[in-house]
């Protein structure tokens, strides 16, 4: 019989946009579009670890329409939810790591500039995305207490005509009345902020592109000046040679201090463009794979959202013909064809949301990493 589009979960790697075989919006076939100076593919393999089965394990036992729940999780998450007030809280401290606090702390030790100012825009548009991400899950829950009645129906209809009772199309009427009266989740506010979320991140990864090319730019610039003072030093030492061996100390010691100085300067320099341009990068990089990320799950949605009222639609058509037999299986009929596509979308929207929570984990991480290593106390 057909199932309910909530069960079943698919393997790890059936979720991972842009990999082989798979395209970004869930579907087979196309190739992935790779930026020019990293592997996103490769990129989404490292996101993609046991952890990512963790959070799909917790998003489960929040769905009150899986049923292949462990017990023993169950019982712990209620646990933690009576002792926090705020499920939604509790859920976003698993989630998102590193947290708040560890960020704030790399982030107060770093010295206040227009970088620091950057790093912190993608920290904090990275939660918000989590955040997002957790209100769409919401609206994935209430898509299937909106079809659990339906599937019901889609179970025990009979398959053949024949066979169908009266009884069985006033049931099936009922069930279309309540499903009709229902709001599509898709078309909440919170919806919408996807495409802003997503333009924000296009905004941020434009503004680290400028500065990591400026960053890289200097860096060529030192080491040109790190070389000149090299041939320097080399020069003043041939002249030192051919020099008067009546030459006072001192004025050896003149003559190679001006060169020195000016070598270990641009070195010096070097490291802290060297740096910058690693925490840029790190940033950007994150900033690009989450863009990516959004704009999977946008078109997923679009898709769902247009799947759900085209159903509404059709539901439509069949409540104007009453309860007349053949209207009723007409539209079961269509609405059997529709659902194991419907089910496969809303499985792959889950899995992105997932696949989401840890790339958020995964970018935050990477540039929390390139910041703590340079990090020096403020003045």
């Amino acid at each position: 019989m057909l199932q309910c589009p909530s069960i079943k979960s698919s393997s790890a790697s059936s979720s991972i946009p842009g990999a082989a075989g798979n395209s970004t919006d869930g579907s087979p076939s196309s190739s992935v579009q790779q930026s020019p100076t990293f592997n996103l593919t490769q990129a989404y393999l490292s996101i993609h670890t046991t952890s990512y089965h963790e959070i799909l394990s917790r998003i489960r036992i929040l769905d009150p329409h899986y049923r292949n729940h462990d017990q023993n999780q169950v019982e712990q998450q209620v646990e933690e939810i009576n002792e926090d007030k705020d499920p939604d809280q509790l859920f976003l401290s698993q989630v998102l790591r590193p947290n708040r606090e560890s960020v704030k702390e790399a982030l107060h030790l770093v010295k206040v500039n227009s970088l620091s100012d950057l790093f912190s825009t993608s920290f904090d548009h990275s939660e918000k995305t989590t955040n997002l991400c957790l209100q769409l899950l919401k609206s994935l829950f209430c898509i299937r207490t909106l079809y659990a009645p339906v599937c019901e129906l889609l179970d025990n209809f009979p398959l053949d005509h024949q066979s169908v009772t009266q009884s069985q199309c006033d049931n099936a009427f009922e069930v279309f009345l309540q499903f009709d009266s229902l709001h599509n989740p898709f078309h909440s506010p919170d919806s919408r902020k996807f495409h802003e979320m997503h333009r924000c991140f296009s905004d941020l990864k434009q503004k680290l592109d400028k500065n990591l090319q400026k960053s890289r730019s200097r860096v060529c610039f030192l080491r040109y000046a790190t070389a000149g003072s090299s041939v320097c030093i080399i020069g003043t030492a041939v002249g030192v040679t051919i020099a008067t061996v009546g030459v006072a100390t001192h004025a050896i010691f003149a003559i190679f201090a001006g060169p020195l100085c000016t070598a270990c300067f641009p070195r010096a320099l070097t490291k802290k463009e060297l740096a910058n341009a690693a925490q840029l990068d790190a940033a950007r990089k994150g900033a690009y794979v989450l863009n990516k990320c959004l704009d999977t799950i946008d078109r997923l949605v679009a898709r769902l959202c247009t799947a759900i009222d085209g159903d509404k639609q059709l539901v439509r058509l069949g409540l104007g013909g009453g309860k007349e037999k053949h209207s009723i299986q007409e539209v079961v009929k269509q609405l059997r064809k529709n659902q194991p596509n419907f089910a496969s979308l809303l499985k792959d929207l889950e899995e992105h949301i997932c696949l989401c929570f840890k790339t958020v984990i995964w970018a935050r991480t990477l540039l929390l990493d390139e910041i703590n290593p340079h990090q020096t106390p403020c003045p």
